[in-house]
């Protein structure tokens, strides 16, 4: 049973999102809070796999109480949920060890598998979250984009085409059909790439990806 944590001001947001969640197999939503700081003690209280934590909230953001799950709760992995115009938000959100990131608008498909690839040690990243993210990184570069670029040197250009694919909200299957590999071979691949990159998600792998310019299209998948 994944147990998860949901953090939101508003009452129909949390409602609706633990109406998605609860008619799902294998998932339960342990506890509910309406601030970050709430978020924090229930987190200590109940150990959840999963938190579910808006950005903007009362007395602490989802954001700041992310970065203290990250040291109470480290076995917790965090989701934010976002909004179109958040997307600034990510790089802050990464510092603070986001596992993933999902629009409140998202299809319920897209929360549920998002919550199940977090909760086994995965990442997720909402495809329009990607779109959002890649066009806000060709409007105007980030500084460390040239750092990025010398950084996906050290990839094969099998890695490199893998790491495009994954930065483009493709799932490990997917990118299989689109390279026609075996998906055990794209998993090899992606772990290696974590490790050349120093990353520890595919959350991370794919901002360096945006940034390196490795990002063609935004895809239809989870990351």
């Amino acid at each position: 049973m994944i147990r998860v944590l949901l953090a939101d001001d508003e009452t129909i947001i949390r409602a609706g999102v633990r109406a998605i969640l609860t008619t799902e197999p294998g998932i339960e939503v342990v506890a509910e809070a309406s601030d970050g700081r709430e978020a924090v003690e229930l987190a200590r209280k109940h150990r959840p796999d999963v938190a579910l934590l808006d950005i903007r909230m009362p007395e602490m953001d989802g954001l700041t109480a992310a970065g203290e799950l990250r040291t109470t709760n480290p076995d917790t992995a965090v989701v934010v949920l976002t909004t179109f115009g958040e997307d600034k938000y990510i790089e802050r959100a990464l510092d603070q060890g986001v596992a993933g990131f999902l629009l409140k608008a998202s299809d319920p498909r897209d929360l549920i598998s998002g919550v199940r690839a977090v909760a086994s040690g995965g990442s997720c990243l909402s495809p329009l979250v990607a779109r959002r993210l890649m066009t806000e990184l060709r409007r105007a570069p980030s500084p460390r984009s040239e750092a990025s670029g010398e950084r996906t040197t050290l990839l094969t250009k099998r890695e490199q085409e893998v790491l495009g694919l994954l930065g483009a909200g493709l799932s490990n299957a997917e990118i299989a059909q689109r390279l026609h590999l075996v998906e055990g071979t794209v998993k090899t691949h992606v772990s290696a790439i974590f490790t050349r990159l120093e990353v520890r998600n595919r959350v991370q792998a794919a901002i360096i990806a945006y940034e390196a310019g490795l990002v063609r299209d935004a895809g239809t998948g989870s990351v």
